[in-house]
């Protein structure tokens, strides 16, 4: 092998910086199991455990935590460079919200009552249910059926006041139509803006957030989402920018002392006693009492008289002025806005403040306080102005050469904000921009009333505030509501279970490589252990590298490639063999077999890896994982077999050392056989066709179990203290939804519960309703005693309760049936030409498609025939797909391989003649085709009997596929191959090419 020293020092700094990648991650778990341990010290209940562990990672984010020398790392950048762990790993949420268009259409119409405008907009919502089209599309097309002489640019359609500075009376509707797409597009653009501004709030590690295509679809992953409740309801709740006039801050001081004082014998009842039994009073509440007395010159009762002062001992700093109250610490903020929001305390505002909205400031990074601001409200709770006006914003600079940021108003917008203007200047006041109920800025107005529409705010911002404030500004108010129209929901205690069970498995699969190695090839294999541990490292340190998330079926993916990467030395190891045997010396064995095999090995996994990048392209989630890490496994493992395992080999011969590549349990074996697979190809197609009849009966009977990705619906998986009756469950539930599976998953104490009960309803509430149905039906089978919240989050302690729930609306549903199914042709579409091209005889091709739809219509109706009996899910969902891809470009590695050597064999001995040479190419790799298959099969057992029950259904199919591939690679792709060549007996020339 030539550049060896080349290769040697890429495989060491590869190596390195792998190990380098990995130290963050391994450093970045040891910080937080200390956080989980010092949080399970302080306390017993699971939230304030959550917190105090949260608090106690805040503390270190800014701090070193980290030095390897040459440099040192914060807690923040040691988190930034660990392996983001996804979902099924870490528990959290995983959503798919649609912006409905809908809503957005009906805003830029100003709310029309226009009959034919809002029959459209029902017809489009009927075509969506079986549509590919975008919402705007569907609209059009019901808008063109029914219009008759009204236009989409009639004033009481879209032009209106709002649009009239875009859309005139005069225009057609193939004028109106690209504005109003671009106005839709805008407005899912803020939306996204929105929402990736709200998930910044929930302070989870590595969030994902994407527009998918150019629908009104948008992803968001929380992995580590605690408040998973929380979340949803954010996520869906819509997204108002307002301007509001301000009051003086000032202006409340009295009230927050009488607030105080008419608190204390609600908060503490038993006050009075407490104080006499001890008559000592903190100097915190001496100390603030004096100073609102001296502000405000309010007398209030004694403070010993009554107990602690529920405000005053919060309170933190006081407005200067403007429209800030006061300041508070972050962690109180929830408790001070209960206090001021109850009625005996809104009860003491005078009568010009009665209808005052208290709302928060941002809390600047790296600070513990946060400002209550004095918003002037109204008896409608409407602001003077929406952010609907904003028709543009920039981060800018002023003349003082600092950030700023500068605005465009529509004309309405702009005569109500000279008004304003005019107002706070007149008054010396503020204006506060708030989004959300919280005020992202309060700018006074220093120049007059501002006419025109374009304005400019100056403060003290840095310029990523700038920036941030901008794209707030630019958010505008958004006339439509979020959708969840998918969701997964992975409890922790779930998600630690996953990493449990995977990590076992994962052990267990590579062990049993490691040592099937070492038996079969002695020595050779050992140098195949070595390379595989390194490829292995090498996929992890990728991974993180990249700041991919590793999920569930990501960890199934390298486990599959540990399965799959020992399969080129396998070749390799069997071609030297063959060389070997030839009488050639050693030194020259190994190169020919090296030379020999690249071409097998290269075909192989570049089919493997087309199938992988399909399935990358058109998965989401978890599914995507498993196709990175494919991807990522089959390229390193290219590297490590071709390079380090000959590195290894030409180092140990270099001694003068013999290496056999055999021991003496496996030596012949699998040697010189002579099985006639042709002749006994009509055997095999009896086999087949009868398996496929079977399958094919049972599919079009009995059918599939499609699950909630297909047919859309709720799902849930439960676990209880005990075992309990699937049946009796689902009498229960049916009883209570009208629609119910239910199925034992893993262990006879869990189930999982499917319902299309309010399947057409995406909002929140619906949502909660049937969760909380649900609970209300399965209380009988859990310990006495249980509440609603332990069912929700799934106790970690006991472990029982929802341990994952998942949604899928019907629209979206009917969207990943199409997608996936395109997916499977795409991927059979490619592999074909592939095979065209590298073979030139479309009768390859021809009997490599058809062995993939041969094993693809069996392991369907093994699970049409099984999904009733068998003991875990086998759900056809999207998981299932990646299966089925999975097993096409295994079954496409088996046959490629099969091809490769009989287009090797006719060359070298000249035609087919009759079928003796494909026998020949077929007998030479029984060896290579038994001991892949029997690798990758025990390490998929490993994971199946040993891994998360979640995988069972994935894995049992790809098992199921590994067994039918390795048959029909051989029975079934080379026979008919074989019967739709013209000539059999046909004898290639030296020039002739296949």
């Amino acid at each position: 092998m030539q550049n060896k020293g080349l290769v040697k020092l890429f495989a060491v700094l590869f190596g390195l910086v792998s190990i380098y990648q990995l130290s963050f991650t391994f450093k970045a778990n040891q910080i937080e199991d200390r956080a989980e341990q010092i949080a399970a010290l302080k306390s017993d209940d699971p939230t304030k455990r959550a917190q105090d562990e949260a608090r106690y990672l805040d503390s270190l984010s800014n701090q070193e935590v980290f030095n390897i020398g040459v440099a040192s790392f914060t807690y923040d950048e040691v988190k930034d460079k660990a392996m983001n762990l996804g979902l099924d790993l870490k528990g959290g949420i995983n959503v798919i919200l649609e912006i409905s268009v809908k809503d957005i259409l009906k805003g830029l119409a100003n709310n029309s009552k226009d009959p034919v405008f809002n029959k459209a907009l029902d017809d489009a919502s009927e075509l969506q249910k079986n549509s590919q089209n975008s919402y705007v599309e569907d609209f059009f097309i019901a808008f063109e059926k029914i219009k008759g002489n009204q236009k989409l640019a009639s004033p009481d359609i879209f032009a209106n006041r709002t649009l009239s500075e875009e859309i005139t009376f005069d225009m057609t509707d193939k004028d109106v139509k690209p504005i109003i797409e671009q106005k839709v597009d805008e407005s899912i653009v803020s939306a996204f803006e929105v929402l990736r501004k709200r998930i910044d709030k929930f302070g989870v590690t590595s969030p994902n957030i994407q527009r998918l295509g150019n629908t009104g679809r948008i992803l968001v992953e929380l992995p580590g989402a605690k408040d998973i409740e929380r979340v949803k309801n954010l996520l869906q709740s819509t997204a108002q920018l307002e301007f509001w006039d301000v009051y003086k801050g000032e202006e409340f001081l009295p009230f927050l002392a009488q607030a105080n004082e008419a608190l204390k014998p609600l908060v503490n009842k038993t006050a009075k006693n407490e104080v006499a039994e001890s008559e000592v009073v903190t100097d915190t509440i001496d100390d603030a009492d004096s100073k609102i007395k001296e502000l405000t010159g309010v007398i209030s009762s004694d403070s010993t008289e009554v107990g602690e002062n529920p405000i005053l001992d919060l309170l933190r700093g006081y407005g200067s002025g403007g429209p800030v109250v006061a300041t508070f610490e972050a962690k109180d903020k929830d408790k001070i806005m209960s206090y001021l929001n109850k009625p005996e305390v809104r009860s003491l505002l005078p009568a010009d403040q009665r209808y005052v909205k208290f709302a928060w400031g941002i809390q600047a990074k790296g600070s513990e306080f946060i400002d209550l601001y004095a918003i002037k409200g109204n008896r409608e709770n409407t602001p003077e102005l929406s952010g609907a006006v904003i028709t543009d914003a920039r981060q800018a600079y002023n003349q003082r050469n600092q950030p700023s940021v500068s605005m465009q108003m529509n004309s309405k917008g702009a005569k109500i904000w000279e008004e304003m203007t005019g107002k706070a200047y007149a008054q010396q006041s503020q204006i506060a921009i708030v989004l959300d109920d919280i005020v992202y800025s309060a700018p006074g107005v220093t120049t007059g009333p501002i006419s025109g529409g374009n304005s400019e705010i100056s403060g003290s911002f840095t310029l990523n505030e700038a920036i941030d404030l901008a794209n707030v500004l630019r958010a505008g108010k958004l006339p439509a509501k979020a959708a969840i129209v998918q969701a997964d929901e992975v409890g922790a205690s779930l998600g630690q279970e996953a990493i449990e069970s995977g990590t076992t498995s994962f052990l267990i699969a590579l062990s049993l490589v490691l040592v099937w190695m070492i038996l079969y090839y002695g020595k050779g294999g050992l140098f195949a252990d070595i390379a595989l541990l390194l490829n292995i490292l090498l996929i992890f340190g990728v991974l993180s590298g990249l700041g991919a998330v590793l999920t569930l079926p990501g960890l199934a993916g390298i486990v599959l490639t540990i399965g799959m990467s020992v399969d080129a030395n396998v070749l390799i190891f069997e071609r030297i063999k063959e060389e070997l045997a030839k009488g050639k010396g050693q030194a020259e064995a190994i190169k020919d077999g090296f030379s020999n095999a690249l071409s097998s090995i290269l075909d192989a996994n570049i089919t493997t890896l087309l199938t992988a990048i399909i399935l990358f392209v058109f998965g989401t989630g978890p599914i995507k994982g498993f196709a990175t890490t494919l991807i990522i496994g089959i390229v390193t493992s290219l590297f490590t077999a071709i390079f380090i395992t000959r590195l290894l080999v030409d180092w140990y011969i270099s001694k003068g050392k013999g290496l056999t590549f055999s021991t003496s349990a496996t030596k012949g074996l699998f040697q010189n056989m002579h099985i006639d697979f042709i002749n006994k190809r009509k055997i095999a197609y009896i086999i087949s066709t009868v398996a496929i009849v079977l399958s094919l009966f049972s599919l079009f009977t009995k059918g599939l179990d499609e699950g909630i990705d297909f047919v859309g619906g709720r799902t849930y998986q439960v676990r209880f203290a005990q075992e309990v009756n699937p049946e009796e469950v689902k009498a229960d539930v049916l009883k209570a939804f009208g629609s119910a599976e239910v199925k034992t998953i893993g262990s006879s104490h869990q189930l999982k519960i499917s319902t299309k009960y309010l399947v057409d309803e995406n909002t929140a509430e619906a949502d909660e309703k049937v969760q909380s149905e649900l609970f209300e039906t399965l209380v009988p089978y859990f310990p006495k005693g249980i509440t609603y919240e332990e069912f929700k989050v799934g106790s970690d302690d006991k472990k029982i309760g929802k341990m994952f729930s998942s949604k899928v609306s019907p629209t979206i549903a009917d969207d990943i049936k199409k997608e996936s199914l395109w997916a499977v042709l795409g991927s059979l579409v490619v592999v074909f030409l592939y095979i065209l091209l590298r073979f030139k005889r479309w009768q390859f091709s021809l009997g490599a498609v058809s062995a993939v739809f041969h094993d693809v219509i069996i392991v369907l109706g093994i699970f049409s025939m099984t999904y009733s009996f068998m003991p875990f899910s086998m759900e056809i969902d999207q998981a299932f797909i990646a299966a089925i891809l999975t097993v096409i470009g295994y079954s496409l590695n088996d046959t490629v391989i099969i091809f490769d050597r009989i287009r090797e064999t006719i060359l070298e001995r000249g035609g087919f003649k009759g079928g003796k040479n494909i026998n020949f190419a077929i007998n030479s790799t029984v060896s290579r085709t038994l001991n892949t298959s029997l690798t990758t099969l025990v390490v998929l057992l490993a994971m199946f009997l040993l891994g998360a029950d979640s995988l069972r259904g994935l894995l049992f199919a790809i098992i199921v596929g590994v067994v039918v591939g390795t048959y029909s690679s051989i029975f079934i792709a080379t026979p008919i191959m074989y019967d739709t060549l013209k000539d059999k007996g046909e004898t290639l020339d030296e020039n002739s090419k296949i």
